[in-house]
């Protein structure tokens, strides 16, 4: 597994030291970890005590922390934020939970107009080391406003960063290092591949740096630029181009603010071509900027123009659409296609 600046996914792993978690487990375990080795920490959002989240990926922190660090909140998120950014400028490290990325609304006015802005407001003199925990994306056949992906609407806010893990190695890596971040992070959990596969997640602490990508698949003829779930679905399309002699590179982002530039455009510039996928709607997002920096930084390098693989410019649709709304591996490896094909 990678930890460091474009470095390869290996997936070696002792069983011995090992255990082998899904992506919820993770965040469990990463919480455990840190809330051991720092008092200051705490937990508070809808139901993360008792019930232990509604993905319960905070389950057990109630009965090992008690109610004075892990803390049930009303249905409020504006109250949930707006608390959590007091806490952390007076010394604490909280760690918010928002049940679902479509209920942050009200509480966006505490996250863009406060904790984005504190360290510039006070000169430095105060910073807002808080998390905020998103389930984000579709794929779970969920109701009306669970199942958005607006992390542009973040990455466009200068002073906040957005993480976005795709499997459980970085999920526990990124969601420490996000903790002890002195700034507020935006931590984006991918609901549809909460429990979908497991890989081994050392015990312990240790950590995966923030604005780093991974080399997850490497190639030479294409790469494929994906984060969250959509890394998964990026990398069974390029083992189904590769058995038609298509080598896909795929970049795992990871961090989508600090973005690194420098793993992303050196892959372009080894490949000639590019993929951008991601689930959000296609107008104004986060790919978007994506293309906008191939094309400044590395246009004499491309052989084809960067194609994009998004969701549409429409509200997240019900289950019976939910398929047909996000990328899969038949759309991704057109696009491949048309690149090589210009």
């Amino acid at each position: 597994m990678s930890t460091g600046r474009g470095q390869q996914y290996t997936g070696q792993a002792s069983a011995s030291e090992t255990a082998r978690l899904t992506i919820a487990q993770a965040v469990q375990d990463a919480l455990n970890v840190e809330m051991e080795r720092d008092p200051s920490i705490i937990v508070l959002g809808e139901d993360v005590g008792l019930n232990g989240g509604v993905f319960r990926a905070t389950d057990g922190l109630f009965e090992r922390f008690g109610p004075d660090r892990v803390m049930d909140t009303p249905l409020a998120e504006d109250a949930i934020i707006g608390a959590s950014v007091g806490l952390a400028v007076t010394g604490m490290r909280p760690v918010a939970e928002i049940q679902f990325m479509g209920f942050v609304y009200p509480a966006v006015n505490q996250i863009l107009a406060h904790a984005a802005r504190m360290r510039n407001r006070t000169r430095g003199r105060l910073t807002v080391p808080m998390v905020i925990r998103m389930p984000y994306g579709g794929g779970i056949h969920a109701p009306e406003s669970h199942s958005e992906s607006y992390e542009a609407l973040f990455v466009h806010s200068p002073g906040i960063k957005v993480v976005v893990p795709s499997n459980p190695y970085d999920t526990k890596g990124l969601l420490i290092s996000a903790i002890r971040d002195e700034d507020p992070v935006m931590f984006l959990e991918p609901k549809r591949i909460y429990r979908a596969f497991r890989e081994p997640v050392p015990p312990g602490s240790y950590t995966v740096p923030l604005g780093t990508a991974a080399i997850a698949r490497q190639g030479s003829d294409v790469t494929i630029i994906a984060w969250g779930a959509m890394v998964r679905v990026c990398l069974d399309a390029a083992s189904a181009l590769e058995r038609e002699g298509i080598s896909a590179e795929v970049i795992d982002l990871r961090t989508l603010n600090p973005l690194d530039r420098d793993t992303l455009l050196a892959s372009v510039t080894k490949t000639g071509r590019a993929v951008v996928v991601h689930e959000a709607p296609r107008t104004a997002g986060v790919g978007a900027e994506i293309v906008a920096l191939i094309n400044e930084r590395a246009l004499l390098q491309l052989e084809a123009p960067v194609e994009r693989v998004t969701g549409f410019d429409t509200v997240f649709p019900y289950a019976k659409l939910e398929k047909h709304y996000l990328p899969n591996r038949e759309r991704i490896s057109a696009a491949v296609r048309r690149t090589l094909e210009f």
